[in-house]
């Protein structure tokens, strides 16, 4: 696994919203490999205290963008969005662990809509609470490397051991999800990250904030 290419996924979120066009623009031509997801944040308000974009919003960025659409549901009620992204055609939908009660029942019906379902745990939120048979009918496991709401945040360094328990977990047991990281994910920890067994990585304020062009950042992440 930590042989194949590395995804970024850059999240939308830490764009410039005065130049979004331009800036899904620039994404698309580097996406030439299909090496990147564009991470999508989907939040309510009340499971965190940040409120986002919606169907109108996603909609339009996905007129530009051509590739994968990465959503990443950050809301008390996961199933009350599963009609509009259906209906946008979203390649990917990841709900929180710490949202759902039925897990099995909502995951399979995720994986019927969309081809693809991960689940996502917050820092504090130990692996285990995951039982092995769901670890089977998973495509992602998101592991937070932050709090989840905002942008910006500092990578919390005692997530780095729950990757690497990922990795050896999926490697024992034979599960095939991949392990993305979102929160705080910069050129200089990256490298760890995906030796610990990140095969995604979700990058915000690095890649849109950066004094050099996306290309370098992509670049720097990567290797």
């Amino acid at each position: 696994m930590k042989n194949k290419e590395v995804i970024i996924a850059p999240s939308i979120l830490a764009a410039n919203f005065l130049k979004l066009e331009e800036e899904l623009k620039t994404l698309n031509q580097l996406n030439s490999k299909n090496d990147l997801w564009l991470h999508l944040d989907i939040m309510d308000g009340h499971f965190v205290p940040n409120l986002t974009f919606g169907a109108p919003l996603v909609q339009a960025m996905k007129q530009i963008f051509k590739g994968h659409c990465d959503a990443h549901l950050m809301v008390t009620n996961p199933q009350f969005h599963l009609d509009w992204l259906q209906m946008l055609k979203i390649d990917h939908v990841t709900f929180h662990w710490e949202t759902v009660t039925h897990h099995d029942r909502f995951i399979s019906e995720i994986k019927k809509r969309f081809g693809s379902v991960g689940v996502v745990l917050n820092p504090s939120t130990p692996l285990s609470v995951i039982p092995t048979y769901l670890l089977n009918k998973i495509d992602v496991l998101l592991l937070m490397t932050v709090n989840p709401g905002f942008a910006g945040q500092s990578f919390i360094e005692g997530v780095l051991s729950k990757i690497k328990q990922a990795d050896e977990l999926r490697t024992k047991d034979g599960h095939h999800y991949q392990i993305q990281i979102d929160g705080g994910v910069t050129p200089d920890n990256s490298q760890k990250l995906i030796e610990a067994g990140a095969d995604i990585l979700v990058v915000g304020s690095a890649l849109f904030h950066a004094k050099i062009t996306y290309q370098e950042v992509i670049s720097k992440l990567k290797h």
